[in-house]
């Protein structure tokens, strides 16, 4: 009996661990031109690239826990170039489909390629 009462709490952890993949190419429409979309891929290694976004271009992102989305960058325009960290929450209708949303409110919808 003690054996099984050990064990519960491993077997939990581990399972908190398992966060969904979001590796990826995942876009939105853009706003006023829905036949044209952006977004941004996110590799394995913590890379990340925008996706028909010139003055956006994203680099890094990290996942710190299931619910959260963490991406570095720059900002590109009027001759300036401005170093950002963007935070997310995470909301996962299903495998394809991820809801960003900021910590002002926010939210965008991307699908996965």
């Amino acid at each position: 009996m003690n054996k099984i009462i050990l064990a519960l709490p491993v077997i939990l952890l581990t399972a908190c661990d398992k966060c969904p993949d979001l590796t990826g190419r995942w876009h939105t429409p853009v706003n006023g031109m829905e036949n044209m979309t952006q977004g941004f891929e996110l590799h394995k290694n913590g890379v990340a690239e925008s996706i028909n976004m010139a003055t956006l271009v994203y680099e890094t992102w990290q996942q710190p826990d299931c619910d959260t989305l963490v991406m570095t960058g720059e900002s590109i325009g009027n001759g300036q170039t401005i170093k950002f960290t963007e935070t997310y929450s995470i909301s996962r209708p299903d495998k394809n489909t991820m809801v960003l949303t900021r910590e002002n409110g926010y939210s965008e919808t991307y699908t996965r390629e």
